[in-house]
């Protein structure tokens, strides 16, 4: 089993940044597929980066070349450093892990932390 704990939310300015961490308990991390979702209000939640255990990424459109997800297996954490920070970007982040358990693929989520871009 997986355990995450997202930190790193908070209140920006638009144009600031924010690096959100995802800590992970268990012995399936280095084996997880990674990634951040978010969540608007009245929104459904939406898939924001991705990283497979061999570290391949992928983005949404909307935060190509202003995000960036890493992973440092040593230390069972995901991070998510977001730049360029838009309105639009206002959110609750979640962390997801997909790993394979015996014979079921499952996915583990996180509490969420609240990201909100605003003067």
């Amino acid at each position: 089993q997986v355990q995450l704990v997202e930190s790193g939310g908070g209140l920006v300015q638009p144009g600031g940044s924010l690096r959100l961490s995802c800590a992970a308990s268990g012995s399936i991390f280095s084996s997880s597929t990674m990634a951040w979702y978010r969540q608007a209000p009245g929104k459904q939640r939406e898939l924001v980066a991705g990283i497979t255990r061999g570290s391949s990424t992928n983005y949404a459109d909307s935060v190509k070349g202003r995000f960036t997800i890493s992973r440092d297996n040593a230390k069972n954490t995901v991070y998510l450093q977001m730049n360029s920070l838009k309105p639009e970007d206002t959110a609750v982040y979640y962390c997801n892990a997909r790993a394979r358990v015996g014979v079921e693929l499952l996915d583990f989520w996180g509490q969420g932390t609240q990201v909100t871009v605003s003067t």
